[in-house]
């Protein structure tokens, strides 16, 4: 034969090419081990890349045109409607809640009036196939769930504010429903002087204006806004373009996509345990193949370009598999969200996407596969006169290929990440609960040596493998434990959130909002309420709508227009926000810094802001807030800083202002009402539309189903990303199973020798891993929950109320799912023909 040392990479390519199964013998765990983790990174990063690819082409139809200009509480005056109009076409509309009625049926709607320009981009089409613009007078144009809850088909006629409207037809399709956020009722499409005719529009009436400009010139959206913005810089518009048609979609997608990115990625992070698991396997049977190629004069480096070359292909040959079932997977994920967000129907191709999953795939497997590739190396030619040699020493040179790899793995989840603290935060809490994991199976296996042997052979063989040398109870603990504390985490944050969403907020929440009570009708509006329900709840403030134009120390004030980005935490400063005034302190509030106005202050204007907001921009006691309100500027001290109780869901102001503040502007009332009697809901609802027809009312319960069904949707989707983690937990327990095969090989020999049949050596199996499972389930129950808690309790600052029930099925359902792969996987040891293992040795 040819010196092997002479062939280098060519030689070494023909002999692993010779070698290597073309099935991948010996190399299928770790080919699943990839499969898993880059199938879900790839439908992961693909569809994420679709909805923003989605948002982005589509932007002109979700925004409703090129630009948008909206405000608060007033039209645009001519000038400012001649500065948007002499860039391209104008569509003006106006976004209010009303309340629609049809018979003794009530119903909240979100009203939309349009003008005859509307829609600038995309079709608004109809269920009979009509494509429409504003509705005629006298007519609108209804979403099927309005249609419902009204009792209403095309044709009969119901009513708004004071005047009357016949159903011209049920939408089908609404372009620039996305680009309109979220909704307090189902839509109601009108003719743009409706709400004027209807008694709804007065002044301090809580509407909004919005103009969207479609251009013809092909200027850039940016610089329209960028000038319209210098041109009226004090008037509090919000300006977005195409290319940002869903701000709020926008983040949250992205989020999203990073978080459960890193979720795929700590699964595959996961799986590479059982990579090293069975690449230790596979090169622990080619331990002969190894010696006979060094007895022929191979070097340890061509042993190592040998294995390396296997390991490369079926490593490729895994990602390029994983990368075809995630795309293969991307259609279902996106028709099952097709009615959430806008996604391309049918394959969807993300190259960055598929390229980083790649690239991760890659990664992982040379980390996690280095350190049984260099051990072999060191495989002496003698292990060809032998079948059993003793346990090769650790290579050094791994831990720099491993340190290397994993500083390369967390570089790229960086760099790749848009939210580079979200990640940073993940990577450390990942790494800090694997380091927790090892601890624990380190002690585990302490523990399990320091206890008395029990007198059962089952259970002292049982418990002997928990810790014997060699055994894997330390990585399996680390990577199920991952896996099932995941599991616990989700689980309990989430019934906790829904707990807190049923038990606590009813009890709390009022049962109704209404918004636009006419300030000079208040006592007449209490009186209604109380006749109806005199036990009612009932608190009414003032309230319109403004925006922050600057804030920081006197004379040294950030303008918000100039600000390149807005801080995490600081939303208030998007856009008009609801602006207040009180003598008192607001219930559900508690000042935190400063000192509260006496009653009837009528000093200097003053101004008291919520804790969180100050502490995201920075804000002193004794710094100037300056807001944009109907057009006029209004500069106001910060005085004191307060404490929100966020789940009272009552009215909560980030800005509470001293009266004499906004006392002169127009402003209405907005009511909360908590019922005692629940019989007087219909009464109440029909009284208040009947006698306040202006008014808006908005139910609480409505928005808490909304609540609940966009959080078992995130919910979902984290779970499924989990559950991934338990997948790769459990691929890493067949890896260690292949991989102890050959001296679990030799114990079941030694155990059939001496007596033992096939049912003890299945029970001693069995009594191993059940032990195994119930150390797994308290590990994972104990730090899933403390996990949940600090997320629930410390961030999200809710009631701590999990369903444990929920919990403890989860977890138990992953536990099963665990042993039966474990006992699944020590059933080859049961054919096992102690003859003929004996004359091998």
């Amino acid at each position: 034969m040819t010196d092997v040392a002479a062939f280098g990479w060519r030689g070494a390519w023909r002999i692993a090419r010779r070698d290597l199964s073309a099935r991948f013998k010996g190399l299928r765990l770790l080919l699943v081990c990839l499969l898993l983790g880059t199938a879900a990174l790839t439908a992961i990063g693909t569809l994420t890349a679709g909805i923003q690819g989605e948002l982005a082409s589509r932007g002109q139809v979700i925004l409703g045109g090129d630009l948008q200009v909206s405000v608060w509480q007033r039209p645009l005056s001519r000038t400012e409607l001649v500065a948007l109009a002499k860039d391209g076409r104008v569509s003006q509309g106006t976004r209010l809640q009303a309340m629609a009625r049809h018979g003794d049926l009530a119903v909240p709607v979100q009203l939309k009036a349009v003008d005859h320009a509307y829609p600038l981009y995309g079709a608004l089409t109809l269920k009979d196939g009509r494509s429409v613009r504003n509705p005629p007078p006298g007519e609108a144009w209804l979403s099927q769930d309005a249609a419902d809850r009204l009792a209403l088909t095309s044709g009969q006629t119901f009513a708004i504010g004071s005047q009357t409207l016949s159903v011209g037809g049920i939408i089908a399709n609404e372009p620039d429903k996305l680009g309109e956020g979220f909704q307090f009722g189902p839509t109601i499409i009108v003719d743009a002087r409706f709400p004027q005719a209807a008694g709804l529009i007065a002044p301090g009436s809580m509407y909004r204006t919005k103009v969207r400009l479609a251009i013809e010139d092909g200027q850039s959206p940016e610089a329209i806004g960028n000038a319209f913005q210098r041109e009226f810089p004090n008037q509090g518009f919000e300006v977005r373009t195409r290319d940002k048609a869903s701000p709020g979609a926008d983040r949250f997608i992205a989020r999203m996509g990073d978080f459960l990115t890193l979720v795929g990625l700590a699964a595959l992070v996961i799986a590479g345990i059982g990579i090293g698991g069975g690449v230790t396997s596979y090169l622990d049977a080619r331990r002969q193949n190894i010696a006979t190629l060094k007895i022929l004069g191979a070097t340890s480096g061509d042993i190592a370009r040998i294995y390396a070359l296997e390991i490369a292909l079926a490593a490729v040959a895994g990602s390029v598999a994983g990368i075809a079932i995630g795309l293969a997977i991307t259609p279902l994920l996106a028709k099952a969200i097709a009615g959430l967000l806008p996604v391309e129907n049918g394959l969807v191709f993300s190259l960055p996407a598929v390229l980083l999953a790649f690239a991760y795939g890659v990664l992982v497997a040379l980390i996690f596969a280095a350190p049984p590739l260099l051990r072999a190396r060191h495989v002496p030619a003698m292990a060809l006169m032998r079948a059993r040699i003793a346990p090769l020493a650790r290579d050094r040179l791994a831990l720099v290929v491993v340190g290397g790899g994993l500083l390369a793995l967390c570089g790229l989840a960086l760099a790749t990440s848009r939210n580079w603290q979200l990640t940073g935060g993940f990577l450390l809490g990942v790494a800090g609960m694997l380091g927790l994991l090892a601890l624990v199976g380190w002690t585990v296996k302490r523990i399990a040596a320091a206890l008395p042997r029990p007198r059962s052979p089952v259970a002292r063989t049982a418990l002997a493998n928990l810790h014997r040398p060699g055994s894997a109870t330390g990585a399996l603990i680390t990577a199920l434990g991952f896996g099932l504390a995941a599991f616990v985490l989700l689980t309990a944050v989430q019934s906790a959130i829904e707990g807190t969403i049923a038990k606590r907020v009813p009890q709390q929440a009022p049962d109704y909002f209404v918004l636009d009570v006419p300030r000079g009708q208040a006592q007449g509006f209490a009186d209604l309420v109380r006749t109806i329900d005199p036990k009612a709840d009932l608190r009414t403030v003032p309230m319109l709508r403004g925006a922050v134009l600057a804030f920081g120390p006197p004379g040294q004030m950030t303008r918000v227009a100039d600000m390149t980005s807005i801080p995490e935490g600081a939303w208030a400063l998007r856009g008009e926000r609801g602006l207040t005034f009180s003598d008192t302190v607001p219930p559900g509030n508690a000042v935190s810094a400063g000192a509260w106005w006496k009653p009837g202050y009528t000093g200097p204007p003053e101004v008291s802001v919520d804790e969180d907001f100050a502490r995201a921009v920075g804000l002193k006691l004794g710094d100037d807030v300056t807001f944009g309100v109907l057009g006029v500027q209004k500069t106001a001290r910060v005085t004191s800083f307060r404490r929100i109780d966020w789940q009272s869901l009552g009215f909560n102001f980030v800005f509470v202002l001293s009266p004499d503040v906004l006392m002169d502007a127009p402003y209405n009332l907005a009511a909360t009402i908590s019922l005692h009697d629940d019989a007087a809901r219909g009464p109440l609802l029909r009284a208040l539309v009947k006698r306040f027809p202006s008014s808006s009312v908005i139910e609480v319960g409505d928005v808490l189903v909304q609540a609940r069904n966009l959080l078992g949707q995130v919910g979902l989707a984290t779970l499924v990303a989990a559950g991934v983690t338990v997948l790769a937990g459990i691929a890493v327990l067949l890896g260690a199973i292949a991989a102890a095969r050959a001296q679990r090989s030799y114990d079941t020999v030694i155990l059939r020798v001496l007596g033992a049949n096939r049912w003890q050596v299945l029970a001693m199996a069995l009594a191993e891993y059940a032990a195994l499972v119930l150390v797994l389930g308290a590990v994972a129950l104990a730090l899933g929950s403390l996990g949940a808690w600090l997320v629930v309790v410390k961030l999200f600052e809710l009631d701590w109320l999990p369903d444990w029930g929920v919990v403890l099925t989860t977890l138990g359902g992953g536990l099963l799912a665990v042993l039966a792969f474990a006992v699944l996987g020590s059933l080859p040891l049961l054919r096992v023909r102690p003859a003929q293992a004996l004359r091998a040795l």
